[in-house]
């Protein structure tokens, strides 16, 4: 649960007047709640004072905002795609968790890139040649993003319909039976699921659609800044995104789980509790109540005995909640899965959600272009001629 403070605490801690702390409430910085014991009282949200603090302690000099704002401080770029209320995710101001439970993957595009219907991610494509999977997917944008269009003096119904295509590309490099089926039938189909499990998929891929401003989106952005292709754009964010510390992060979960299968959870757990190391997949810096993402998608299906009680004893153990990357491996394990499942759907889904951070950027007419600042030794000063001689 959360931890609440009182007025006199939060101003103690931030060394500010109760009118600071009522223009933090004001500006959506400081969660406030009635205290339970006395109504007339408030009590302040602990976790956003401390980051209150921590903000003031660090200055406002502008080379240290400036690199707080790349390494996570606070949010550098304006959006109107997707923020976190009270511990989950909202699209446009709409829960997401809420969305997933009966919104398509078309819908929500719809919603983040603000067009006038749903999207059509629909496939004529023949028969594939190549091995469905990431190398296939990144082939593929590799060519459009190379011969693609500039986004600029393009109007945004052509650019929606780009997007349309490119999302359908990418979920028939991934494996996605070709028809005019919505996009989670269509991967089902491709990978012999049932109904079913396209509804899980389904699910899935609407939780993923975004995330705010990550490490990928901010790549799409910055190519977008520069006028690069829609194809360029997203196949930026989607090599930012293959790494093991985002989007990939289910790929160490799968491993992990692979781990349990062959020793059992209480040597796994024992062999990480005993040496320190992070059980992957478990906790996540924006969510310390557990993700909601997670415990959406894991309510929906039985992971296998040995990972549901994997999953008990961590979070017992340490007290952290299984984050979204242990529902995307338990599902691909549960489902049988093709082995690179769970990437390919966080690639098809989050697809969505940077193509519509690239065209947001669009909307600014600015390069993005952060400064170095150098810090390394410094040149050799030039002797004068006769100093030489």
């Amino acid at each position: 649960m959360a931890s609440w403070i009182s007025m006199d605490e939060a101003c103690r801690l931030l060394g500010v007047r109760p009118q600071t702390i009522y223009a933090y409430v004001s500006r959506g910085k400081l969660e406030v709640m009635a205290d339970p014991a006395d109504t007339r009282r408030s009590l302040y949200r602990a976790e956003d004072v401390s980051g209150l603090a921590k903000r003031k302690q660090a200055g406002r000099k502008h080379e240290t905002v400036a690199a707080n704002t790349l390494f996570g401080s606070e949010p550098s770029i304006p959006t109107s795609l997707c923020a976190f209320f009270r511990g989950r995710p909202y699209y446009r101001g709409q829960d997401a968790v809420s969305l997933a439970r009966t919104a398509s993957l078309e819908e929500v595009a719809q919603l983040l890139w603000g067009a006038g219907q749903a999207a059509d991610f629909s496939s004529s494509s023949p028969t594939r040649s190549a091995k469905p999977g990431r190398a296939a997917a990144f082939t593929a944008l590799a060519g459009l993003a190379a011969t693609g269009h500039s986004t600029r003096g393009r109007l945004t119904r052509v650019l929606h319909t780009e997007s349309q295509g490119l999302v359908g590309r990418l979920a028939d490099a991934f494996g996605a039976q070709p028809g005019r089926q919505p996009l989670h039938l269509r991967i089902a189909q491709g990978w012999k699921q049932s109904p079913k499990a396209a509804e899980l998929l389904r699910t899935a891929m609407v939780l993923l659609a975004d995330h705010e401003l990550t490490s990928s989106a901010f790549v799409a952005r910055i190519a977008a800044s520069t006028g690069a292709s829609l194809p360029a754009c997203l196949l930026a964010g989607l090599t930012t995104l293959s790494g093991p510390l985002h989007g990939d992060a289910s790929g160490r979960v799968q491993a992990l789980f692979s781990e349990v299968e062959r020793l059992g959870e209480e040597q796994v757990v024992a062999h990480h509790l005993s040496t320190g190391l992070p059980v992957a997949g478990f906790g996540h810096h924006l969510y310390p109540e557990g993700d909601p993402r997670a415990a959406a998608l894991l309510a929906l299906f039985e992971p296998s005995k040995v990972i549901a009680r994997f999953i008990r004893k961590v979070t017992s153990l340490t007290g952290l909640q299984p984050n979204i990357d242990v529902a995307l491996a338990a599902l691909v394990a549960s489902h049988r899965l093709p082995a690179d499942a769970a990437f390919g759907l966080f690639a098809i889904a989050r697809s969505v959600g940077l193509l519509a951070h690239s065209l947001e950027q669009l909307e600014v007419a600015q390069v993005i272009r952060p400064r170095g600042r150098y810090v390394g030794p410094l040149p050799e000063t030039p002797q004068h001629p006769r100093a030489q001689a």
